[in-house]
């Protein structure tokens, strides 16, 4: 169950977001480096299109097209708002075993809205192609 993968739960820590950003366009000079970017919670997850793709491993938002200037804290609050992580008040490393394990409830959460909202994008892009097969054959019949 991918909710408690034991490499997932590595994304907690900082060093492992960081180390996931390979090839990320924005050094220094930029509010988004990968170091601010992995500190607001967010892991590289580049495409061939996109190589600035990050996904939140906590709320599972993904924000691309990013601009030298952006704060990925700011944009993370903006675009998230009610993501457990970036609001959180101090270091993972500093959260009690209850407070971790309600953290991870809410993780849990988003996983499970992220992965119903994915189902039904599905099944209205089937609907949709079978009310357009039948009304095509209405139309012939």
């Amino acid at each position: 169950m991918e909710l408690m993968n034991e490499d997932y739960l590595k994304m907690y820590l900082y060093k492992n977001r960081l180390a996931t950003y390979s090839g990320w366009p924005f050094d220094e000079g930029c509010a988004c480096t990968s170091e601010n970017m992995a500190q607001a919670g967010f892991i590289h997850t580049p495409t061939d299109n996109s190589p600035d793709v990050v996904q939140c491993f906590f709320c599972y938002k993904e924000l691309e097209g990013w601009e030298p200037e952006d704060d990925p804290v700011k944009e993370h609050k903006s675009h998230s708002p009610n993501c457990h992580f970036i609001l959180l008040k101090k270091a993972v490393e500093e959260l009690t075993v209850e407070e971790f394990l309600k953290l991870q409830k809410e993780r849990q959460k988003f996983h499970i809205l992220k992965t119903c909202n994915q189902v039904i994008e599905k099944f209205e892009g089937s609907a949709k192609s079978r009310r357009g097969d039948i009304t095509k054959m209405a139309m012939e019949g």
